[in-house]
Formats: structure tokens, sequence, C-alpha cells
């Protein structure tokens, strides 16, 4: 018994870190993906080992090395969604009277806004370019629904930025 819950343990932690090292790795992070690679396939290594030593005679290992498999994954998003590692982009687009005022709302909070002009269907528009780090994500889109300003909203990864205020790497 103890056996199978190693494996079910191990395969969740393997793959959580699989899931942390492709995202440091596709934000340019390489040095930290590889620390963690290393750990991920010595852990992998003794995972896999274990499940197909008399695999035979104990099929349940397959179903338990999937689960974890399973679980790894999920836990992995949560783990990545709690670091919240990186940067990203928020696009803000309000009514044209609006734009100043949110900006406003968004720079006494140290949140670096770039203001342009732009046109809607029906009113002139002002569109808010923020650049923030992921960690900030919930905290700007708060300040933004508490205005009670009628906005347009997106979110994009970014990957890097050179210069701007109020981002340091």
């Amino acid at each position: 018994m103890f056996g199978y819950i190693l494996i079910f343990f191990a395969k969740i932690i393997e793959v959580s870190l699989t899931t942390v090292r492709t995202v440091l790795i596709t934000r340019g992070e390489k040095f930290y993906g590889a620390v963690i690679g290393f750990f991920e396939v010595l852990i992998w290594l003794y995972v896999i080992g274990t499940v197909l030593v008399g695999i035979n005679e104990e099929p349940f290992k397959m179903v338990v090395y999937a689960l974890g498999f399973s679980f790894g994954n999920y836990f992995g998003c949560i783990l990545e969604d709690k670091l919240a590692l990186g940067l990203m982009t928020i696009n803000a687009i309000v009514s044209e009277k609006d734009g100043c005022t949110l900006a406003k709302i968004l720079r006494s909070e140290n949140v670096g806004v770039t203001l342009i002009d732009a046109e809607g269907l029906k009113e002139d528009k002002k569109m808010l370019i923020l650049h923030v780090k992921r960690k900030r994500k919930s905290e700007v889109l708060k300040l933004i629904k508490n205005s009670h300003i009628k906005a347009v909203i997106s979110l994009m990864d970014t990957k890097t930025i050179y210069g701007g205020y109020g981002i340091k790497r």
C-alpha cells in the first residue's frame, strides 16, 4: 500500500514541477527551468522505475500513476497561478470622459498607465494600456471594478518589457 501512495504523490510533485518549469522556460527563465528540470527527471526516473517493476503482477500501479499524473496537472496549474510569475498587459477601453479619471486612480496606486485616444462604434473612447507583474493582476482588476467605470478589459501574458514605469526586473 505504501508503494502506491509513494507513486501517487511522487507523480503529483513531478508533474507539478513540469508545469512550473514549462512556464519558467516560456517566460525566458532558462536557468530556473533547468534546475527544476533536473529534480523533475530524478523524480520521474524513480517513479517510472517503481511502476515498471512487477507491473504485470500489480496492474493497479498504472492506475495510481495515471491518477498522480492527473492530480499533478491540476495542482501544477494551481501552483503556477499562486506563484504568478512574469508580466502581463492589461488593456482597458473606457468612454472618453472616464479615461483620465481611471488613469488617475490607477496611477495613484503606482500602476503605470499609457492613455490612448480610441474610436468606438458610437462614441470616442480612451484605451488604457497597463504593464504589470502578474502578482498584481487581481489588485489592478479590483481597482478598475471599484472605480465603477464601465470598461472593456483584455488581459495578455507578456514575455518581456523594456523600460517603463513601475516594473523592475
